[in-house]
């Protein structure tokens, strides 16, 4: 049998995952993390992204989280999330208009403000559509 480590991934609205993997991929503050069972404890911010638990035997969950606070710890994985779904949950022509009009924002943006905003919307964006993208290959 193969080690395992829990992972809770949480957000405003409530728990959205609870559940024993394998491994734990997350898209932290400075880069994809790959977390295995007995990690070194961790605590990082999470930017707009996938995080995929693999519970083994071939089968993946992808979930879409905006950003948040990842904590690792040797037996357990939690994530915070400002906002998480399951990655088939997403709206993808919701996602493809949110996209169009960040890059129209940034196009004729007026102030910093502006264009920080829609900078992080198209970030958002971009990451709901990768989501729904892999969690469509992986079927």
């Amino acid at each position: 049998m193969a080690m395992t480590i829990h992972v809770d991934i949480v957000s405003a609205e409530g728990a959205i995952h609870s559940g024993l993997a394998e491994m734990v991929y997350a898209p932290g503050a400075m880069g994809e993390l790959g977390i295995a069972p007995r990690h070194t404890p961790l605590v990082t911010r999470l930017k707009p992204g996938e995080v995929r638990v693999d519970s083994g035997k071939g089968e993946m969950q992808h979930f879409y989280v905006s950003g948040g606070i990842l904590e690792v710890q040797p037996h357990i994985v939690t994530v915070l999330a400002d906002t998480a779904v399951r990655a088939h949950d997403l709206d993808e022509a919701a996602a493809e208009d949110a996209k169009r009009r960040a890059e129209e924002a940034l196009s004729g943006q007026q102030a910093d403000f502006e264009y920080a905003k829609a900078q992080a919307e198209l970030a958002e964006a971009v990451a709901q559509l990768r989501a729904i993208q892999r969690a469509r290959k992986a079927k």
